[in-house]
């Protein structure tokens, strides 16, 4: 058992590190308060390969791996999970279906683009009444006459506004089954698309600096070649694409709670109480150690779940136990970062003030904790 990183890996995380420490971190706190969605950064990220990672070079893409990505958000997610969450939506939810499911034609058009980070790209799975229950779909896609005539809404889509945003890809009820189910199909919306709105920006407890909108469709209009993947497969899709996303939010989730305890390892050294720094006190040092284990435990889980998907493995359950367990963890080792900050974790010039907001949304995008436990209570045979 090898648990070596390859020397690509490494450098990929070593460049994913300096860009996060020297570009990011030093903005993270304006930009959560101003709410400012950072498209120079973005831009740099695609400069840098980012946004190519885990595709082929035919398409524009670097051609690494699932770890590598992760790692690479990781480091991110370190610094500011806005950022970080800008560049995973866009790997594992905007291009990864056109990886996955599209054609030649649909991939040489749209996916050359986003692995380049030229352009960024929706998932509209989510609607008002479907979040948890995917399947209970409402929007509506009718073909009628060589097109897809598209109505409905969709909730809590990023990367779904910006001014690089160039579409959003949807799942949509396209007919009924046998037996009255519904037939869910992904189906690509250019951002040009009539009928096709976007709201204003939502106003978020975390990942303020990133772009969050609410998307409605009236009698929006595509050809019949804006079918991503078989008819009728959506359903299967969207579940493929969740969990490689799973992978994702987890090394978000772990990149968030490293940050947390590198700025409480800081604060600890220099804060001083009863003469000398609190990070002399056993109680301080305890904690400390604590946010350790579970970083470390929480981050092999992240590692073999991209480690299982790189070798051909079925990841499924690694990746649902991986999201679950990191977001449960960035929970935890946040709530004591600002605990060893005492009344300064409360105020918002301190990292650790953003980071509690910002981590909260990991137990629940991607399928919330207690979605996970329904996943892993099936794999493991007992529901």
């Amino acid at each position: 058992m090898d648990f070596d990183l390859t020397q690509d890996q490494l450098a990929i995380q070593h460049l994913a590190r300096e860009f996060a420490q020297n570009e990011v971190r030093p903005r993270a706190e304006e930009m959560d308060r101003e709410e400012r969605f950072p498209y120079d950064l973005v831009a740099k990220m695609g400069a840098l390969g980012f946004f190519g990672l885990p595709f082929p070079e035919e398409f524009g893409g670097v051609g690494a791996d699932t770890t590598s990505y992760a790692l690479a958000v990781m480091e991110i997610a370190r610094a500011d999970a806005s950022t970080a969450i800008t560049l995973a939506a866009a790997v594992s939810l905007g291009a990864m279906p056109f990886h996955l499911f599209g054609t030649k034609a649909q991939k040489e058009r749209y996916l050359v683009a986003l692995t380049q980070g030229k352009q960024l790209w929706g998932f509209g799975l989510t609607e008002p009444e479907a979040g948890s229950d995917a399947a209970n779909c409402k929007t509506r896609a009718v073909l009628d006459g060589g097109s897809w005539r598209i109505n409905g809404t969709k909730a809590f889509i990023t990367n779904s506004g910006t001014d690089v945003t160039g579409g959003t890809t949807i799942t949509a009820v396209t007919g009924t089954r046998d037996g009255g189910k519904s037939e869910i199909s992904n189906i690509i919306v250019p951002q040009d698309t009539a009928g096709f709105t976007r709201s204003r920006k939502y106003r978020k407890m975390g990942w303020r600096a990133s772009d969050t909108r609410e998307l409605s469709f009236a009698d929006a209009v595509v050809p019949e070649d804006h079918l991503l993947g078989q008819r009728g497969e959506g359903f299967r899709q969207f579940l493929t694409i969740l969990d490689g996303g799973r992978i994702s939010v987890a090394a978000l989730s772990v990149g968030l709670a490293m940050g947390a305890y590198d700025e409480a390892v800081k604060y600890a050294k220099e804060r001083r109480a009863f003469g000398q720094a609190i990070a002399s006190f056993q109680a301080i040092q305890f904690k400390l150690v604590d946010m350790v284990v579970q970083i470390e435990h929480a981050k092999l889980m992240m590692l073999k779940a991209a480690w299982e998907k790189d070798h051909g493995r079925d990841y499924a359950f690694s990746a649902s136990l991986a999201k679950l367990y990191a977001g449960e963890v960035s929970h935890r080792v946040v709530n004591d970062a600002v605990q060893i900050h005492g009344g300064y974790g409360f105020i918002d010039e301190y990292p650790v003030s953003r980071m509690y907001r910002d981590q909260k949304i990991n137990e629940i995008g991607e399928g919330t904790n207690e979605v996970q436990r329904m996943i892993l209570a099936k794999l493991i045979g007992i529901s």
